[in-house]
């Protein structure tokens, strides 16, 4: 699967609570999570990003609450994948569970700027950067996760299996 957007770059430590601010948490449709994404940290952001946009991040980036709604907001809100130095545990989980993919890839985040377009390729997890010409290497999902993604998450994986089966 080959992605391609225009990079939202963020600092370090971006929390769930920036993401998508607990004041929406009482919000279940992902619409209308996605038009509060990313609010308290770029209050730009839903008027700038566009389907297939990337967000990047330096470290730990997802930390704080474990709220589902964080990724479903980044995800709803167009974004094909989030590249960061790293990622807190329980929002990698979650971005994995929803169809969400996250690649770390330090050097990608140091050489690419805010506004820089990428190509990026899942399958190998080769990130070009289109705006200066430079090339990374993340490392790319194991195949069941590869799967889930493609799937759009472990509920719509599961369901495919499971229809399959019946069949």
């Amino acid at each position: 699967m080959i992605l391609k957007g225009q990079v939202h770059k963020y600092g370090a430590n971006v929390d769930t609570d920036v993401i998508i601010p607990a004041r929406y948490l009482n919000v279940s449709d992902p619409l209308e999570l996605a038009k509060h994404c990313m609010e308290d940290i770029d209050a730009q952001f839903v008027k700038k990003v566009k389907p297939g946009d990337i967000i990047m991040a330096d470290t730990n980036f997802g930390c704080g609450s474990s709220r589902e709604h964080a990724p479903l907001a980044i995800k709803s809100a167009g974004v094909s994948c989030v590249i960061a130095r790293s990622f807190a545990r329980i929002f990698f989980r979650n971005a994995i569970n929803i169809g969400l993919p996250l690649l770390e890839c330090p050097e990608c985040v140091e050489k690419t700027k805010s506004g820089d377009k990428l190509e990026v390729d899942l399958a190998t997890g080769k990130i070009k950067n289109i705006s200066n010409g430079l090339v990374f290497t993340a490392k790319p999902y194991p195949d069941f996760m590869s799967e889930l993604i493609k799937a759009g998450g472990l509920i719509e994986f599961t369901k495919n299996k499971l229809s399959q089966r019946s069949t």
